[in-house]
């Protein structure tokens, strides 16, 4: 905690503090208008990706049509060969497969342009909540100028506050710093050494189609294999990160995918309920709710024992409510919540996420008495209507 300052101190530093905040104002306004104009060409570049991509998929719609008629005329012509020349088999086969060539481009095509779209829009929203952010900074700034400029009072209060703030920031980047750490962990024992273990076993391959060809396919099943284990490692480190479900179908879908996965690897048992209105809330607000339960979750795997984990989602007018218990062997909260130990983080990081967003975090439990964690949080407008992904 810093030494107390005097009064004097105080009165340079509101006096400083004027200064700064006058030139942040217009530094936050310019960003402001900098964003929005950002936002307004990104919304034109999006909506010609979206109209492009829609245009590909009729393409592939039609391509697709397409296809099925060349195959089940070459079929037809492979059945009944006795009716048709050999040149009618090539013809139909080259048919067929020049068909499966192109819907396989335009299939990559749509691929691509739906990669794009996706991100445009994931930037696009942040655009929007950059701007409601620098919006909402300058009128923050300008009441904090006409509060500091009149009179003294609570500016050491702001002073402590402060510190809180910057206390809170660096335990944030310390957690985004550990999560790092983590994923870099898992991709380097997982994926990237599969991907090692892949050059091997292709390397193997080309040896032995030069001596043993018939060994190949049996080398190649169980490449593929790898592969596939490969693909699996990596689509859960990007769930880690920030599933896709969440964006695309909301936080019910994504959160009752979640619970199923760990059902799969665990003998926790965990009924999930959704209360009230299950409208789509704000990007922040949905992904800040599944990280509080994806952290709750995770501490009760690691620390509780438990048999049995209840989880409530209600969405009521002006608030969304989480609660989550467990049948667990509890602990001793405040040791928990004022704790340095790492593995402590967890809690402390739903506590700190939920106050970000002016929320409240209550949490009850004792040993061998089971944990109940509540959390309340205010909804705000979303920025934008979120338009389904086509």
């Amino acid at each position: 905690m810093a030494d107390k300052v005097d009064l004097a101190s105080l009165d340079k530093i509101v006096n400083d503090t004027i200064k700064h905040l006058e030139v942040g104002k217009e530094q936050i306004s310019e960003i402001a208008e900098t964003a929005r104009q950002n936002r307004n060409e990104l919304k034109e570049s999006l909506d010609s990706i979206k109209k492009e991509t829609l245009e590909v998929i009729e393409q592939v719609d039609i391509l697709e049509k397409k296809e099925k008629e060349a195959r089940l005329h070459l079929m037809k012509v492979s059945r009944e060969f006795e009716k048709y020349s050999e040149r009618d088999v090539e013809i139909a086969y080259n048919h067929a497969r020049d068909i499966q060539l192109q819907l396989g481009l335009l299939r990559e095509r749509e691929s691509q342009l739906r990669v794009r779209r996706d991100q445009m829009e994931l930037t696009l929203r942040k655009l929007y909540e950059t701007v409601e952010k620098a919006e909402t900074l300058v009128s923050k700034v300008g009441v904090a100028l006409s509060y500091l400029a009149n009179n003294l009072i609570g500016v050491g209060l702001k002073i402590e506050e402060l510190q809180q703030k910057q206390q809170l920031g660096l335990r944030i980047i310390r957690a985004q710093e550990e999560e790092r750490k983590r994923v870099a962990r898992e991709i380097h024992d997982g994926p990237a050494q599969s991907m090692a273990n892949v050059v091997l076993r292709v390397e193997i391959c080309e040896k032995l189609l030069e001596k043993r060809p018939e060994e190949v396919r049996e080398e190649l099943v169980e490449l593929k294999e790898v592969v596939k284990k490969s693909l699996q490692d990596v689509r859960k480190i990007i769930f880690d990160l920030r599933p896709m479900v969440l964006d695309d179908l909301g936080i019910i879908p994504a959160l009752k995918r979640y619970i199923a996965e760990i059902q799969e690897k665990n003998t926790l048992f965990i009924e999930f309920q959704a209360l009230g209105s299950q409208e789509r809330m704000s990007g922040t607000l949905e992904i800040a709710i599944f990280r509080v339960i994806q952290e709750a979750l995770n501490n009760v795997l690691k620390h509780s024992g438990a048999r049995t984990v209840n989880i409530y989602l209600e969405q009521v007018p002006g608030q969304v409510n989480v609660r989550i218990n467990d049948d667990g062997v509890g602990f001793n909260p405040d040791e928990a919540l004022n704790s340095s130990n790492n593995d402590n983080y967890g809690l402390i990081g739903i506590r700190e996420r939920v106050q970000l967003l002016d929320g409240d975090f209550k949490l009850v439990t004792t040993p061998n008495k089971g944990t109940d964690l509540m959390v309340k949080i205010p909804l705000k407008p979303p920025l934008q209507q979120k338009e389904p992904r086509k």
